[in-house]
């Protein structure tokens, strides 16, 4: 049974207009399906991201994944990652599998699965295809006042007031 409802808008469409930079993947592509590796049934994996460009004022990074076609009122967050430096210009595949695996001062705040990791993309069968935005958002602050009790929500009001620019790729996936 396939669910009809309207597309979501671009969810940084919607927000105070920020310059830009730009990421790139060995992963995914912009437009293109995500990989079985990708996926939260199979791989669950992370993909590698690298950026460039960015505002010399950067600070500290966040990177999150955001499915704004997800069947809820809010969307779904797969992955937030808080307070990378800036000396840092790349994820490699699988860093989100926890904090463990990422660069020292950054953590993960729960995704909507409830995990302090990446989530891979789950959408209901049927479904009509999801966008999945992986932002890089480049700050201007060391640290947001976060911690990892904080919601994704928390985080990304907290980024409206310290984004300098952000860089987005937008793989798509659907079952």
């Amino acid at each position: 049974m396939s669910i009809e409802r309207p597309v979501a808008p671009d969810p940084y469409s919607l927000l105070p207009k920020v310059a830009s930079f730009t990421v790139s993947s060995t992963d995914v592509s912009d437009g293109q399906p995500l990989s079985e590796a990708h996926l939260f049934e199979c791989g669950n994996t992370s993909p590698q991201l690298s950026w460039t460009g960015f505002p010399d004022e950067t600070k500290s990074f966040v990177v999150t994944c955001f499915d704004p076609d997800a069947p809820t009122p809010s969307g779904f967050w797969h992955w937030v990652v808080v307070n990378l430096p800036a000396s840092v210009t790349s994820l490699d595949t699988g860093a989100g599998a926890s904090d463990d695996t990422l660069p020292d001062g950054a953590f993960h705040v729960r995704s909507d699965f409830g995990t302090r990791a990446f989530g891979g993309a789950a959408p209901p069968p049927g479904d009509q295809v999801h966008r999945y935005y992986f932002v890089v958002h480049a700050v201007d602050v060391e640290e947001l006042d976060v911690d990892g009790d904080a919601s994704p929500a928390v985080v990304s009001f907290n980024l409206a007031f310290h984004t300098l620019a952000r860089a987005i790729l937008v793989p798509t996936y659907a079952h």
